[in-house]
């Protein structure tokens, strides 16, 4: 969607939200529908615990690296 596309729904958007704030239950109804699509909304960053320990687990299964001190860790990341 590009800047233009989204700066219209918003306005649109604010513009029906105008048309019916003088209306209690239409505003109740919005404010249900808007909590629903909130919900609905996946966030890509969060895990189920199922996820989160299977990650953990090929985590392990990989080699790993140890270091003395923090700045032998910034080196080895800058050389990346």
């Amino acid at each position: 969607m590009t800047a233009i596309q989204a700066n219209t729904m918003n306005i649109e958007l604010w513009q029906s939200i105008g048309a019916i704030a003088d209306n209690e239950e239409l505003m109740s109804k919005l404010t249900k529908y808007a909590k629903k699509l909130v919900k609905e909304k996946k966030d890509p960053t969060l895990f189920t615990k199922d996820e989160f320990m299977t990650n953990i687990e090929e985590a392990r299964k990989g080699s790993t690296m140890m270091f003395d001190s923090i700045e032998e860790l910034d080196k080895h990341i800058s050389s990346l």
